[in-house]
């Protein structure tokens, strides 16, 4: 499983005591340095069917920076893609991912369910 973090962000530092915890495996990838590209975004929205918007990070600095929760609603969603590769910040974060689901944000009861 890889584990996407900021390694500042309370968020994660919670996630990845739970991992911790509970003997979960992982490797650990910093999403500021080594930030998902455009084809591993398109991968996990293919085949985790998942919303592009729920990959945002609503309530980061750049998010708000960039007037985004005006803007994404007439942006495609390539322009979404791209946008998200382009920044890490802009990420919705923890994210952990293999090859049967991908989580995204931290919720413990969906962490347990998936997971334990």
């Amino acid at each position: 499983m890889e584990f996407i973090e900021y390694e500042k962000c309370s968020t994660c530092k919670r996630a990845k005591k739970f991992l911790m915890d509970n003997n979960i495996k992982f490797n650990d990838r910093p999403i500021k340095e080594d930030t998902p590209t455009i084809e591993e975004l398109n991968n996990w929205i293919t085949k985790y069917n998942i919303d592009v918007n729920k990959l945002f990070n609503t309530s980061g600095l750049v998010y708000r920076e960039l007037s985004l929760k005006d803007k994404l609603p007439n942006i495609n969603i390539n322009e979404k893609i791209k946008l998200l590769a382009s920044n890490g910040m802009l990420i919705k974060r923890p994210l952990l991912v293999n090859n049967n689901f991908i989580l995204i944000g931290f919720k413990e009861n969906e962490w347990k369910e998936k997971l334990l």
